[in-house]
């Protein structure tokens, strides 16, 4: 296995650093020996950070993410980051806190809270997340990223109307 670059690891460390983030906030819930794989911790911080260029740099330059919830997909890192970007215009405080993550060969399945406060609602939210990841052959970037959880429980955990619709960007 050919080791990762070291650039996106110092733009991630640089981004949690400035966002306030420690290795041990994103995957509070693991057990204290056991510590999610690199690129899990890398995607938590990358969520967790402001910086949307370091979650697009995480991803192969031909990479997908998608959010099942919403049913809308990004491809290239440009894209990605901007979706992240448009995340942190919706959404206050989004965190992801990563509870356990399983990896099987080049693929990882990362079980997470995704919290945040959607502007304008009058509560924030906390929902269970389950995100599939697929790594490139050096498991140093991520190919494809699927994530899964209850925009319904979203909603109405934000207190907000089942067919609320973020404002136009």
């Amino acid at each position: 296995m050919r080791p990762c670059l070291p650039g996106a690891t110092t733009v991630l460390i640089a981004a949690a650093a400035l966002c306030g983030t420690t290795a041990t906030s994103a995957y509070a819930a693991q057990d204290a020996g056991r510590r999610p794989p690199r690129i899990v911790a890398d995607w938590a911080h990358a969520w967790n950070g402001t910086n949307p260029q370091a979650l697009g740099a995480l991803f192969t330059a031909d990479g997908t993410y998608t959010d099942e919830a919403v049913g809308i997909s990004f491809h290239g890192r440009k894209e990605i980051a901007g979706w992240k970007a448009r995340a942190d215009s919706l959404i206050d405080h989004v965190h992801v806190t990563v509870r356990t993550a399983h990896r099987d060969g080049e693929r990882i399945t990362v079980n997470a809270i995704y919290s945040g406060h959607l502007k304008g609602a009058p509560k924030p939210f906390a929902v269970p997340m389950t995100t599939l990841l697929a790594l490139d052959k050096n498991r140093c970037r991520i190919v494809s990223d699927q994530d899964h959880y209850s925009l319904a429980t979203v909603l109405s955990q934000s207190g907000l109307p089942a067919d609320w619709t973020p404002p136009a960007p």
